[in-house]
């Protein structure tokens, strides 16, 4: 009979994602993972299987997470949904601004990474992005129900350059864009979506 794991599995997960994040799939070493995490080499493949099968738990995780930020900060009745959709992108960029050591989204740092040669993150990668358009097209057909936004634009389209936006942001704040900037763009984003 197998042993009862000693360890709790959300915390090591925690630990794990943060050691990714911090040094990239590529720069992240078994042995980093074991010291960040307290277990031994064999416990964290017992466990996880091998890196790259923790990388994708990890990174799944994440997109869960993720995508149902998103959706809780996007979904709403439509007489709200202008102020919704707004507070996200000022969420973001604030996020964004607020990041000084150029941490950067772990989706952003793991698409740049991996996503051209490993087929599992792309294909996470973009499930996600789905979603997010999703949600952003949900809540922008929502604003032009109320009238805040016009109507006779699509949605999705519109929903795909606020994302394209918002990507773009995190891709900018790790280069190190003031975070006056990055307010700057976000606020310009909302701006020109088209107003009745």
């Amino acid at each position: 009979m197998a042993r009862p794991r000693s360890f709790d599995e959300a915390a090591v997960l925690r630990t794990a994602r943060d050691q990714f994040w911090e040094t990239g799939y590529a720069g992240t070493k078994v042995d980093d993972l074991a010291a960040a995490t307290g277990l031994g080499k064999g416990s964290l493949y017992g466990a996880f299987g091998d890196k790259h099968a923790l990388y994708l738990r990890v990174f799944d995780h994440y997109c869960a997470e993720m995508a149902e930020s998103t959706r809780r900060q996007l979904e709403g009745p439509d007489d709200t949904a202008y102020a919704r959709l707004s507070g996200h992108v000022h969420a973001i960029a604030e996020s964004v601004a607020a990041d000084r050591a150029r941490r950067g989204c772990l989706i952003a740092k793991s698409t740049a990474e991996c996503a051209e040669h490993d087929e599992a993150v792309a294909a996470r990668s973009r499930r996600l992005f789905e979603d997010i358009q999703g949600h952003l097209t949900a809540c922008i057909a929502g604003a032009q129900r109320a009238g805040d936004l016009a109507g006779g634009q699509d949605p999705a389209r519109l929903a795909g350059l606020v994302l394209a936006v918002l990507r773009g942001l995190e891709a900018l704040g790790k280069g190190g864009v003031e975070p006056a900037g990055i307010r700057a763009i976000a606020e310009t984003a909302l701006a020109v979506l088209p107003k009745p």
